[in-house]
């Protein structure tokens, strides 16, 4: 089955959860260990991220230095493969528009039909850190939706130089991302619900909200969402506190707001240990408030949290 047909067909919300590839040159037990604590909750779905290329710059010693292209996490169809084979359920690799050109796209798409995985993530991607305007590369796509074209495209069964496929293979279904405290590129709330509603009439199946921490936000996100025509399952993206510092790093690297509740509570606490027990708390009840009413899955942002994912799951699955 395809995840969209899990979510739909789960019987009480569903869970699901986001790992990142190993770091180049540390391997795959670390992660497989993070997956294996995860595994008892039943998830339905693993999402795999794709970090594009970045520029280092290395010091030639003699007061030079030299701009390095590298990626520094590279293998999300081989780690999309291996869970797939390991745990035998769905994953979904991130497509993204940023760092890739149309044939590197293409091939990752020939990649991944090859390996049986048809379930994608389709995204713009962050940007680098050098551009402040998310140029695409050469031959490159700009928007999450001009990709959502090219994967219309291949699901068709031509390459994007027009040429028809011999043998088309098994057609992708994927999900798309939203923002219920809106894009930090989009003017507007109201901007952002159109694009969403422009990705879901191009087939966007699903979507998954970037993380928040205040249900209300979801909740009138979704209720705009509606209004607008907007048919899909909107999932939660969840992410629990586990550290002080997060309470300055995470508005500024996604763009969300932390409630003035959580941030009094956070200010009480002693040590990164207090926080992390706060963020377990907090994510369950934001949790419960989602499950009653009737969200259809949830899913995790796992990085750097696994055990408070556990916790969190134990206290709701």
């Amino acid at each position: 089955m395809r995840v969209i047909d899990y979510i739909n067909s789960s019987e009480k919300t569903a869970f699901s959860f986001e790992v990142l590839p190993p770091v180049k040159g540390t391997g795959i037990t670390r992660l497989f260990n993070s997956i294996d604590k995860l595994m008892e909750f039943g998830p339905k779905y693993i999402n795999i991220t794709t970090h594009h290329s970045e520029n280092i710059y290395v010091d030639m010693g003699n007061g030079m230095f030299k701009r390095s292209n590298i990626r520094r996490r590279p293998g999300t169809v081989a780690v999309a493969t291996a869970i797939h084979h390991k745990y035998g359920i769905p994953v979904v690799p991130h497509i993204l528009c940023n760092g890739y050109t149309l044939e590197e796209t293409e091939y990752v798409l020939i990649d991944l039909q090859l390996s049986g995985i048809t379930d994608i993530l389709v995204l713009r991607g962050d940007k680098v850190k050098e551009d402040n305007n998310s140029l695409p590369i050469q031959n490159g796509h700009k928007h999450a939706i001009e990709l959502q074209r090219q994967i219309n495209n291949f699901n068709k069964g031509y390459f994007i130089d027009g040429t028809k496929m011999k043998d088309k293979g098994a057609d992708f279904s994927y999900g798309v991302a939203c923002y219920p405290e809106k894009h930090e590129e989009a003017p507007n709330i109201d901007s952002d619900i159109f694009w969403l509603k422009q990705k879901m009439d191009e087939g966007a199946e699903y979507a998954v909200t970037q993380m928040f921490f205040d249900n209300s936000k979801y909740f009138d996100f979704v209720k705009r969402a509606r209004a607008a025509g907007i048919t899909i399952p909107i999932i939660p993206g969840i992410k629990p506190i586990y550290r002080m510092s997060q309470m300055n790093v995470l508005p500024k690297t996604f763009h969300v707001d932390l409630p003035a509740q959580l941030v009094s509570e956070m200010l009480k606490c002693r040590d990164d240990a207090s926080v992390k027990q706060l963020g377990i708390e907090w994510c369950i009840a934001q949790c419960k408030e989602l499950i009653e009413r009737g969200v259809p899955s949830i899913h995790f942002y796992t990085v750097n949290a696994v055990d408070c994912v556990c916790e969190t799951a134990k206290a709701i699955y």
